[in-house]
């Protein structure tokens, strides 16, 4: 079944969406609420929203971000993506041997979740902005402490994220060695449904991999494409570690880490030496497209002004000694 959060004159709820239809499933109806009550209570009240037999168009609806999501967290489950943004934002070569230890993952912003159509702006005083395409889980049932091989259980669905990057702020920030900040604090995409985990069951290989083929465009023009079985770690591997000594709740957000092959501009800069193609610009239209879910779409906006100016860090009489001792 495919969910989706949809504005109706002014009304927002979730519903369930088909091919040809919508289904509202109640006015006010919030997804968070639906994911809460688990996969098969969400089944079930999908299924008596459509037999009930009161739907509208596509047309007639604005589609928002599905879900908004207590928490994301963002994995680097594919390689050659680490590898060529490796190149582009610290100079490096290789995957580093500490990727090979687990599904590592940083946590991003839920309060900046956008939904399809919505305008991205890059932050203000970036010039590099970048788009990022991902594969996102959505946790249905919370747990901690979970075993890989009764994660799968845990995930309600599947929906696209667009990690949104300001690639010259992160690349200064990440010279602190704490990873990313302000240049990811901006935007994130989701959308533009959720479709439930039971619609993959017959995309996944021995291995508990997830097979769904990913593409990107700008502009009408491919820039990447990608296959989810490319990933290093499982979804379920993901959720597993996830929990370990803490927890997972309903409406979680996991994102598989940006896919290879061009799954962003800054995997190309690295490879090529060069901001080729060029970082997104003011009406630029990026389509970002995973098999069996569907395109989530966004248009790039003005810039945000500069923010407001910050003052130098008060220096103690120990840095100045310090500092002092390191002129002689």
């Amino acid at each position: 079944m495919r969910f989706a959060t949809v504005t109706v004159d002014g009304d927002t709820s979730a519903a369930v969406v088909t091919d040809d239809a919508v289904y509202l499933l109640g006015r006010g109806r919030q997804m968070i609420d639906v994911i809460g009550q688990g996969l098969d209570g969400a089944l079930a009240e999908g299924a008596r929203a459509i037999a009930r037999g009161r739907h509208i168009d596509h047309s007639d609806v604005a589609f928002e971000a599905p879900v908004q999501p207590p928490s994301i967290r963002d994995f680097v489950a594919f390689a050659e993506h680490v590898e060529g943004v490796r190149a582009s934002m610290q100079g490096a070569g290789g995957v580093p041997e500490a990727w090979c230890d687990a599904p590592h993952f940083y946590f991003t912003n839920p309060y900046a979740v956008v939904g399809p159509d919505a305008v991205v702006r890059a932050p203000g005083g970036s010039g590099q902005l970048d788009f990022e395409l991902e594969v996102a889980a959505v946790v249905g049932t919370a747990g901690s402490d979970v075993a890989v091989g009764a994660a799968a259980e845990l995930i309600f669905g599947y929906t696209i994220l667009n990690d949104w990057s300001a690639r010259d702020l992160q690349r200064r920030e990440m010279e602190i060695g704490l990873g990313p900040a302000k240049g990811k604090d901006f935007a994130n995409s989701l959308g533009p449904v959720i479709v439930t985990a039971d619609e993959f069951t017959d995309r996944v290989d021995g291995d508990g991999f997830l097979e769904l083929a990913c593409t990107v465009c700008v502009n009408g023009e491919e820039i990447g494409s990608d296959v989810t079985t490319n990933m290093g770690w499982s979804f379920a591997a993901m959720v597993a570690f996830a929990s370990r000594d803490s927890a997972v709740r309903p409406g979680d957000v996991l994102g598989s880490g940006t896919i290879g092959n061009g799954g962003c501009l800054a995997e190309l800069w690295g490879r090529r030496g060069t901001l080729d193609p060029s970082p997104l610009q003011r009406g630029d239209v990026v389509e970002l497209t995973v098999e069996g879910i569907g395109t989530l779409r966004n248009t790039i906006g003005s810039p945000r002004p500069a923010g407001v100016p910050l003052p130098a860090p008060r220096t103690t009489d120990q840095q100045r000694r310090r500092s002092e001792h390191a002129r002689r």
